[in-house]
């Protein structure tokens, strides 16, 4: 998990990643989204909507053993992230880290 987390980060600082379930939502919808990141402890009717929009779109998703806190702090985010859509990974291993999984 901290490898992931350490990977996650690396995104964040080289590539682009959204937060938010409205954020990561849009991101889904229109196509951009490689990956969607979901915490432990995301809101439940949110996560099966989230899932559910990644399934229709043959996007993989990924729950993180961890709560929102701890993936805002992977990503250096001084608040809680829920969901993280990653659109483009930069320098980061975390697409093939977490399709290895």
């Amino acid at each position: 998990m901290v490898e992931a987390g350490k990977e996650l980060r690396r995104a964040v600082d080289t590539g682009k990643v959204i937060f938010g379930k409205r954020g990561t939502e849009k991101s889904i919808l229109k196509g951009d989204c490689k990956l969607v990141i979901i915490s432990g402890n995301a809101e439940k009717y949110a996560k099966e909507r989230i899932e559910q929009l990644c399934k229709t779109a043959g996007i993989p998703f990924f729950e993180f053993d961890a709560t929102g806190i701890d993936i805002g702090s992977y990503c250096g985010k001084p608040f809680v992230v829920s969901f993280a859509g990653i659109e483009n990974a930069g320098k980061s291993k975390v697409l093939e880290l977490i399709k290895s999984k």
